[in-house]
This record gives structure tokens, C-alpha cells and sequence, in this order.
């Protein structure tokens, strides 16, 4: 399995704390995590770095495609996404969240509740996604009567039990536990 630079390991992600803004819930105490540069990828089935590492991690579930071009969330599920070939530009947060460019090598830790979707992407641009620990997402899109059921899921997903990059070590750990 392809290891982790040692300057990398070490390297804090970037938090955003995404609040409310009344179509998309966000998450009220979790901080979205982007982690730039997180692996070294290799030239040979580069998304296969990403599983390997998310699997050793205890997050599950993967999946290799790329991002919905439209806003969604999930309520019962925190996910992880590796970017392992290509670029995007995406939106994270709803209308009024954040914009963030995406290259291979990066990961973005989506709190369940947060919005994404992809703006524009290359050609080439491929994602590997998992959840932690079993979870199952479900798909929201912002439209009425999605809460305050939505609202009860995202209090009661349970915290990953690792960080998807570092393991049970990693920064979201102490990011998420507070």
C-alpha cells in the first residue's frame, strides 16, 4: 500500500465551520475538513491509494465516480471523498458556502448535513467516496419538508472512530471531539 509522506501525515486540514442557512442544515458542530495534498498517489490505479487508506481507517462503503452537479447532503452519514484524478471546483455549504478547488491527492471530510456540489470539473476528475463505520447515506437536496427529520439524523450520527487520512491519531479526531 502506498504510505503517507511523513510531511504530509503531519499536515493539519484546513476547518470550515458551515452554519445554517435555512434551506441546508450544515452541521452545527462539525467542521468540514479539507485536506490538501493528503497522499502521494501512485501512477497505477491511483484510486486504489484512497480505498486502501479509508478502508485501513475503518471508513467503508467506497465508491469511485464524482460529485453530484447539483447541491445535496446527507443526514445519516459522514463521508470522505479522495480526489485521485483531475480537478473540480465545488461548492460546499449551500449558495452561501464556500468555494473550493480540488486536486488530485486531496480529501474533503463532509460532515453529515453539509451541502456539496460540483461546479465545473476536468474531464478526467475522479473521486473515491466512504462512509465510517457502517454508515449508509441517504440523499437530501434542500427542498421543504426534508427537516426537521434531517435536523434529528445529523444530531445522532455517531463520530468515526478514526480520521479517514492519519488514522486514530489523525486531526479529526481532536477537531470533531472538540
Amino acid at each position: 500500500m502506498q504510505q503517507t509522506d511523513k510531511s504530509r501525515q503531519n499536515k493539519s486540514p484546513q476547518p470550515h465551520h458551515l452554519t445554517d442557512d435555512g434551506k441546508f442544515p450544515n452541521n452545527p458542530h462539525l467542521p468540514l475538513l479539507f485536506y490538501k495534498n493528503a497522499i502521494t498517489l501512485p501512477e497505477q490505479d491511483p484510486a486504489s491509494a484512497f480505498e486502501q487508506r479509508f478502508a485501513q481507517n475503518g471508513w467503508r462503503g467506497s465508491w469511485r465516480n464524482g460529485i453530484f452537479s447539483y447541491h445535496h447532503y446527507h443526514s445519516t452519514a459522514h463521508e470522505v471523498l479522495g480526489i485521485y484524478r483531475g480537478t473540480a471546483r465545488v461548492r460546499l455549504g449551500g449558495d452561501d458556502g464556500i468555494e473550493q478547488t480540488l486536486h488530485a491527492g486531496d480529501v474533503v471530510v463532509i460532515p453529515a448535513g453539509v451541502a456539496h456540489k460540483n461546479l465545473e470539473s476536468s474531464s478526467d476528475f475522479g473521486v473515491v467516496g466512504a462512509y465510517p463505520g457502517g454508515q449508509r447515506p441517504d440523499m437530501n437536496y434542500g427542498k421543504p419538508g426534508e427537516r426537521p427529520e434531517a435536523d434529528r439524523n445529523i444530531e445522532t450520527v455517531p463520530l468515526p472512530e478514526k480520521d479517514p487520512v492519519s488514522g486514530e491519531n489523525g486531526p479529526l479526531i481532536e477537531l470533531w471531539n472538540g
